[in-house]
């Protein structure tokens, strides 16, 4: 798939490493729309459960829609949160990780130098 064609890439001409702020606003823009289509789904599936019970009356079936709707978005919530939860911490688990890798492919990289500077005065005495 060409980086075109990702849906989740931002439209050409967007730049929001220039601003951070931007990329903010962007993410909070994303965060409403899926909550609103989580809060959507879980109407239609409140309504299609109150529909398996054809006994309530008008009054009851929104007490059921409503309940359940609210249990519904009360679990996705939680959800949300345990997922947002582990990003962090596989976020600052992954940083250290790339921090510690950068730091020993930095003192390989000098110490092969320092091999590579040794090995040219073992084999090219100065004098």
């Amino acid at each position: 798939m060409a980086a075109d064609d990702d849906p989740h890439t931002l439209s050409p001409g967007t730049d929001t490493d220039a601003d951070p702020d931007a990329a903010e606003g962007l993410r909070m823009l994303e965060g409403y729309l899926y909550w609103q289509a989580e809060t959507a789904r879980a109407q239609r599936d409140a309504e299609r459960f109150a529909d398996l019970l054809p006994w309530l009356t008008s009054g009851q079936r929104e007490d059921v829609i409503r309940l359940y709707r609210q249990e519904r978005l009360d679990s996705s919530r939680a959800f949300v949160d345990r997922v947002a939860h582990r990003a962090r911490q596989l976020q600052r688990e992954y940083g250290d990780r790339y921090r510690h890798l950068k730091l020993r492919l930095v003192a390989a990289a000098f110490t092969a130098a320092a091999g590579l500077v040794a090995a040219e005065a073992y084999l090219h005495p100065i004098g």
